[in-house]
Parts: C-alpha cells; sequence; structure tokens
C-alpha cells in the first residue's frame, strides 16, 4: 500500500494548503511531477482474496422473471470462470505489454484554488512527423482499456493519406488507476483542468479530443474551458435533452422520423434503463458498500449495462472481460468512480431524471453515432443545440463502447474528420 501526499486546497486569493495521504490499496503506483513509467502490479494477496470472495458468493434466490438483470446463467458463467480459469497475472502481463502506461502529478489552478491531482494515463508517441495530439476520454463503466483496440492504428495508420496521432488516454480520478479524490467536489469542470494539464505537461500546448459516456461530457467542459488549447473533438457520445416544443411536435405527429427515434431511444432508456444512474447520481456510497465488499457483485452491477449497450451481432462479452473491466474499479474501490455521477449532476451535467444542460462548444466538432448507443439518430440541428457541430456519422453497426467494440468504424470517423484539415480546423497542426 502506498500513500502519496499532495497539496490539494487552495482558499481565496492567497492559497492556503492542506496535506491528504492518498492511499491506492493493493497498487505499486508511486506519482511525482515527472511523468514516471507505470506497470500494473496488484498485491498478490488482494487477488487471491478476491477470487475467494467470488468462489463463496452468495446466490440470490432466482425467480422466474426476466428484465430484472443478469440471470443465473451469466452468474453462474462468471462466477465459475473467475474461480477455476481467470489468470490476474495474464491479463496484468497483457496490459502491460500492450499499453505504455504512466503516472504524473499535474497541478492546475481551478477556482483560484492551486489543486495537486495524481493520473494515471497511457502515453503512445507516434512515429510520424506530422502526428496530432489527441486525448482519448473514457466513460463509465468503462476504462483506459477502451483505447486498446485503436491506439495501433490511430499512432501508426495504415497509410500515410490518412492522419496520425500522439496518443493520450487518461484514467479519470477514482477509475482505474487513477486515485479518486478525498473529497466532493472534483467533477467534470475540475477533470477538464486536470486533462489540459496533463497535455500542457506532455508539451502538448494544441490538440484533439475523443470520448464517449464520460468521455463525450468532459470533452464538451474541456473544449469550452480550453478552446485556444482544444482544436477540434469527436464525440461518440453527444446528448441533448428534447424541448417542450420537441415533446409538442412528437404528439402532434410533426417530428421527422430521425427524432422519433432519438426520442424513443432516450425515453426508453430514462424509463427502463437508468437506476444505476440515479442511484450513483443520489447515494453512490450505499451502492459502494455492496460493490466493494463483493467483486462478483461488482461485475454483476457493471455487467448489467455492458450487456445492453453493445451490438449483439458483433459482440458478446466473455467472462474473461467482464472480470477485468470490472477489476478497473474493484482494485481501488468502485465508490469513486461510483459517485463521478453524483458530480456530473452537481455541475449541471445530469439532471434526476434526464439529461442536463452541458456547456456550449464553439470549436469545430464532429459525431459518431451508434445504433446500441443512447445518442443514436439524434438529428444533426438538434446536436448544433451543444456548439459548432459540423459533421454527423450515422454507424449501421455498434454500440456504446465504440472504440473497444467496433473500432474500424470509430477509427474510420476519426480519420475523415480530423483529416479534413480545414473543416475540422486541424490544418493549425501543420
Amino acid at each position: 500500500m502506498h500513500v502519496l501526499h499532495l497539496l490539494i486546497f487552495g482558499c481565496g486569493p492567497a492559497l492556503c494548503a492542506a496535506t491528504e495521504s492518498f492511499l491506492i490499496p493493493n497498487v505499486n503506483a508511486t506519482f511525482s511531477k515527472t511523468p514516471t513509467p507505470f506497470k500494473i502490479y496488484v498485491d498478490r494477496s488482494f487477488i487471491e482474496d478476491t477470487r475467494q470472495r467470488v468462489a463463496h458468493a452468495r446466490a440470490p434466490v432466482f425467480l422466474n422473471a426476466t428484465g430484472d438483470g443478469p440471470g443465473a446463467v451469466d452468474f453462474n458463467n462468471i462466477r465459475n470462470f473467475w474461480t477455476n480459469e481467470y489468470s490476474w497475472d495474464a491479463v496484468e502481463a497483457s496490459i502491460n505489454a500492450k499499453l505504455n502506461q504512466f503516472t504524473a502529478i499535474v497541478e492546475p489552478v481551478i477556482h483560484n484554488a492551486s489543486y495537486s491531482v495524481p493520473l494515471h494515463y497511457v502515453h503512445h508517441r507516434s512515429p510520424r512527423e506530422d502526428a496530432i495530439p489527441l486525448m482519448f476520454i473514457h466513460g463509465w463503466p468503462g476504462s483506459f482499456l477502451e483505447v486498446s483496440n485503436i491506439i495501433s492504428n490511430l499512432t501508426d495508420p495504415p497509410n500515410e493519406s490518412l492522419p496520425a496521432f500522439h496518443v493520450v488516454a487518461p484514467s479519470i480520478p477514482g477509475f482505474g488507476f487513477s486515485p479518486a479524490p478525498q473529497h466532493s467536489g472534483f467533477g467534470p469542470v475540475e477533470t477538464s483542468h486536470a486533462f489540459n494539464e496533463l497535455m500542457r505537461q506532455l508539451g502538448y500546448s494544441k490538440y484533439v479530443l475523443q470520448g464517449g459516456d464520460f468521455g463525450g461530457v468532459i470533452l464538451r467542459y474541456q473544449a469550452h474551458l480550453f478552446p485556444n488549447q482544444v482544436v477540434s473533438a469527436l464525440s461518440n457520445f453527444w446528448i441533448m435533452q428534447p424541448g417542450e416544443d420537441d415533446i409538442r411536435l412528437l404528439a402532434e405527429g410533426q417530428a421527422t422520423p430521425d427524432e422519433v427515434a432519438y426520442i424513443n431511444i432516450l425515453e426508453t432508456y430514462i424509463n427502463q434503463a437508468s437506476g444505476y444512474r440515479l442511484m450513483q447520481s443520489t447515494e453512490p456510497l450505499t451502492v459502494a458498500y455492496g460493490m466493494t465488499d463483493s467483486p462478483l457483485g461488482n461485475a454483476m452491477w457493471i455487467y448489467s449495462l455492458m450487456a445492453k449497450v453493445v451490438d449483439p451481432a458483433i459482440k458478446v462479452w466473455t467472462p474473461e472481460e467482464v472480470i477485468t473491466w470490472s477489476m478497473m474499479y474493484y482494485i481501488q474501490g468502485p465508490y469513486g468512480g461510483m459517485r463521478f455521477y453524483k458530480e456530473v449532476q452537481g455541475e449541471g451535467g445530469l439532471a434526476v431524471l434526464s439529461f442536463g444542460t452541458l456547456p456550449l462548444v464553439e470549436i469545430p466538432v464532429a459525431i459518431s453515432q451508434f445504433p446500441y448507443d443512447i445518442t443514436y439518430r439524434m438529428p444533426l440541428e438538434w446536436a448544433q443545440r451543444g456548439g459548432n457541430v459540423l459533421r454527423r456519422s450515422v454507424n449501421n453497426h455498434g454500440g456504446h463502447f465504440a472504440a473497444y467494440e467496433v473500432p474500424d468504424l470509430l477509427l474510420n470517423d476519426i480519420w475523415l474528420w480530423f483529416g479534413d484539415r480545414e473543416v475540422s480546423g486541424t490544418k493549425s497542426f501543420v
């Protein structure tokens, strides 16, 4: 267990400081003001304790009911695989071999106060001299692992006519191996400041953004707050809440087919599939007690959403993937990641039973839509209510985790958008 002492408070015009101890249980992480190479190593006694907890997990009394969440077959398959076959050693080695990881402390000034924020991130530089710095931002219940299926093609495209990128993929504080904030009040605004400071620390004075889920939310705050640094963005989670006039036109039968489809998708999500969000944005600690104690319960909680938002014709989650994705929360404890919903709601990005109002984005933006995500078929005109959205790509396959699930489709959208240097604004990198 490693303890990190950080200066995290500023008070008014004169900075005052308090020293906080950041604990990252079971992980060999150290943080400093200069980027430090990082390899995941999780204490093996913790890994064995986790396996034992799974082996002795108590199953609910299953009913002959559907729609209540992952069923007995999923529960038993994941428990049996975790207990008898899952190898954290192999997973850990694979991640370390595939992704170049680092840790650092960044020191953004937020609300006239100086923060020191410890971050874990992936950083791959392209061999191309004309490469564009790109920050990839994940969401919940994903992690930095989402970038793994696109990062090689981003840094080294199959031909020189396609744009190449230096890729930075940070873990949101409380996710993966970025320590969770020790106090409330660290939401998408503060995360945007920290991520922009990370890019500055790495020598990228200008860069582009790509993200989905919370990455698509943070993207809008970051582009709004730092328009001189963020040149352009592509979001695969650009969401707009329908207004009263939109609902009226729907009731009067005057909505377009895209508008009808989008409103129906949102209403289905809010009324039938957003219970997890309500809990995590109101009482995340209540949920975290159970999830922190039960690794299998945490995995089933996450899998409940994972299973619904991918294209079943393309993607079926393996037990190993479900377990590994859940471990990105369970290792440091899931509370920090869960309560980010509460912070987003507190800063206006979510409302209790709908989506909130996100900051206006003035830089050039493109949006990508996938049929198993809730932003699918939102009209371009509606997207433009939230900013300078110039291009909309509607894909025929894929879902919420596009970078991981349908990497070729998202790569094509990325190359098409940022490769149009005039429209996207990336001519400023030439």
